[in-house]
């Protein structure tokens, strides 16, 4: 199987492929294709045009929670492709959310449920959705969850709170984990996947702070790529989107190239 990067907020070739702060996937697994979130607008259609991808013939959308620059494009798509089911959370569909990094601003995607009637599949329980291919709904938070985590809010009984990320999901394939933004942290989705994993790609939402330092400390990074590097020694991970270069650079220090970077218009064997 193979996934290739639709929409990120990195590139290696700004005249072919744009950047925008935003995460789209294409998981091409057997016949089965699946789109693993919709970025921030509809970029990832025409990143998809310019390497020959037909996305009228996805079979499923997978939005992994419920924030505008993973699911921005949802209707762009839906509108392009009427056969694909919609794999989304209903806590995702049904919630506000809220950031404050940067000043309160609403980061609530706009969910095209015009389009989306008769076409959502139920994911409570992390159901099977095709043979090898699982939701995964349920994160427990046994372990760290990102620092960044702070700026990010959801509205409770009129009043915003702080998210727990309830409505972020995980997909599994065949040894491939897709983790979305990782909100709810990359050890609790690593840890709530029951089956093995050898490839992990998604954002780590690992950011970076204005100044030269990320939100986790040199010392937890280092503690984290360790800890990787002990329980999961056959696993790969590729991170872009919300994993900042200075986060990044601590983890490759420690994990050398069982960690690597991924951009807009890349293909990667998984």
């Amino acid at each position: 199987q193979t996934v290739t990067i639709l929409s990120d907020n990195r590139t290696l070739d700004p005249e072919r492929f744009r950047m925008e702060h935003g995460l789209s996937v294409l998981l091409q697994s057997g016949t089965l294709e699946i789109l693993l979130d919709t970025g921030a607008s509809d970029l990832f259609v025409r990143h998809a045009e310019k390497l020959d991808l037909d996305l009228s013939g996805v079979d499923y959308v997978f939005l992994s929670h419920g924030h505008a620059d993973h699911a921005g494009g949802l209707r762009t798509f839906l509108e392009l492709n009427r056969k694909a089911r919609v794999l989304v959370s209903r806590e995702a569909v049904g919630g506000q959310f809220f950031s404050t990094r940067g000043g309160m601003h609403d980061i609530t995607a706009s969910w095209p449920l015009d389009l989306m009637k008769g076409r959502m599949v139920p994911t409570e329980g992390s159901p099977e959705i095709a043979g090898g291919i699982h939701v995964i709904t349920r994160i427990p938070h046994s372990h760290g969850i990102p620092s960044g985590n702070r700026h990010l809010l959801r509205e409770c009984d009129g009043r915003p709170v702080p998210d727990d990320f309830r409505h972020e999901m995980a997909l599994y394939s065949d040894g491939f984990l897709f983790t979305g933004c990782a909100h709810n942290g990359l050890e609790n989705i690593l840890e709530a996947c029951p089956w093995p994993v050898h490839t992990v790609l998604g954002g780590f939402h690992l950011l970076d702070a204005k100044g030269e330092e990320s939100y986790e400390t040199a010392e937890e990074l280092t503690g984290l790529a360790v800890r990787l590097l002990r329980s999961y020694p056959g696993t790969v991970f590729y991170t872009g989107h919300c994993t900042g270069d200075k986060a990044f650079e601590t983890l490759q220090t420690v994990m050398g190239d069982r960690i690597r970077r991924f951009s807009c218009g890349m293909r990667i064997a998984c």
